[in-house]
């Protein structure tokens, strides 16, 4: 490698290889559930210390799956990394890594269901989980009392694109002696300035803009060495929360091309927020000068990002616009190559009661899009021919 810094499109191509004896060109899929040992004495050595290239068992590591975590950690800036199986695997490994009976989370409201559901769970084993408005960096200074174990919270909220200060939730969690845990989904990899800006840990579901083409569950949590080795992995490996082989390998491929998809996305994202403000619907979108975090947007992740939320103001008008699009797909993933658009009241935060999902601005009226790499313009022809 050149002795300068790469820029980070380049070390998602080229970061992390590991070659065998036959001096392969794409990255090689080893899957391998186990490793064989030269001798006793050698599988005895391994198990007390592993080596970088030294393996034991797919759950414990696997050399494509270390390419893959060799890779994201270089993309993130931070020292080691850990890949998941799926990204709320990498949410509840970071948590655990941290929780104990009587510790303190402070976590911001404003999550995606599954993520609240994991802090519920952790308040059943002693955990002590406090619930703020993370836009207030107010109710962070009066909840994060010393000895807080971390704060935890999402870098643009799922899905209503709120966006948190993170610089300064960093210095008021690292004042009190509290790690920052920073999922960063909708921020993606490629605007992130997570580390910079004061994150302890960083986590991802790779299933979105990673991959990028649908096709595989992962997740990856980025930090120091100490926090990824000793205390998530030991958690992850045993408790079985560890990538696949195959789908680390999807994601390395995904990540080769992840700067040019996501960057023409965000793009595209524009382009579609601004056709549809005036087209009678609300359209929250960070990118937007009316968003109420624009200047902290474009400031922290320099970009609009490739989500866009719209709300028409009642259930009926959302399902009827759903029914009538003819390009857009509705499901409930993002970050895909094709467009997607789901209704979050009834998917992905459902199982919220009315009053919760309303308190978190999840109207029944709300839909999240996700903008994939089609035209703009044959979006938007969608999208206003639906909402006609």
């Amino acid at each position: 490698m050149p002795d300068r810094p790469l820029h980070p499109r380049t070390r998602a191509v080229h970061h992390g290889i590991r070659r065998s004896q036959y001096g392969e060109m794409a990255e090689a899929l080893f899957l391998t559930q186990g490793f064989a040992y030269d001798s006793a004495e050698q599988a005895e050595a391994r198990f007390q210390h592993s080596g970088p290239d030294e393996f034991i068992y797919a759950r414990y590591g696997n050399p494509t799956s270390r390419m893959f975590e060799d890779r994201m950690a270089s993309l993130e800036g931070t020292e080691d990394a850990f890949a998941t199986a799926s990204g709320m695997a990498a949410v509840n490994g970071a948590l655990m890594a941290v929780a104990a009976p009587g510790s303190r989370i402070v976590a911001a409201r404003q999550l995606f269901g599954s993520c609240l559901y994991v802090l519920e769970l952790l308040r059943k084993f002693g955990v002590e989980v406090v619930l703020i408005d993370g836009t207030d960096l107010n109710q962070w200074r009066d909840a994060v009392t010393p000895g807080t174990a971390a704060c935890f919270l999402e870098t643009v909220s799922n899905p209503t694109l709120e966006v948190m200060d993170l610089a300064g939730i960093a210095k008021i969690a690292h004042a009190a002696g509290a790690l920052v845990i920073a999922d960063n989904v909708f921020a993606t990899p490629v605007f992130s300035r997570a580390v910079e800006l004061g994150a302890d840990v960083v986590v991802y579901s790779t299933t979105k803009h990673v991959d990028g083409g649908g096709r595989a569950l992962g997740g990856v949590i980025c930090g120091s060495r100490e926090f990824v080795r000793t205390r998530a992995e030991p958690y992850l490996k045993h408790t079985g929360g560890a990538i696949s082989p195959f789908n680390a390998w999807i994601m390395l491929n995904g990540l080769t091309t992840m700067e040019l998809r996501v960057r023409a996305m965000a793009d595209s994202a524009l382009a579609v927020a601004q056709a549809l403000q005036g087209a009678g619907v609300r359209v929250i979108y960070p990118g937007l000068p009316e968003h109420p975090q624009h200047a902290l947007a474009m400031r922290q992740i320099g970009s609009g990002g490739t989500m866009i939320a719209l709300d028409l103001g009642s259930k009926q008008a959302a399902f009827a616009m759903l029914d009538r699009l003819r390009l857009v797909s509705i499901s409930n993933n993002l970050g895909d190559a094709k467009s997607i658009v789901t209704h979050p009241a009834t998917t992905t935060h459902q199982r919220l009661p009315e009053a919760e999902r309303e308190g978190l601005g999840i109207g029944p009226g709300l839909l999240r899009l996700s903008v994939g790499l089609e035209h703009p313009d044959d979006l938007i022809a969608d999208l206003l021919g639906a909402l006609a």
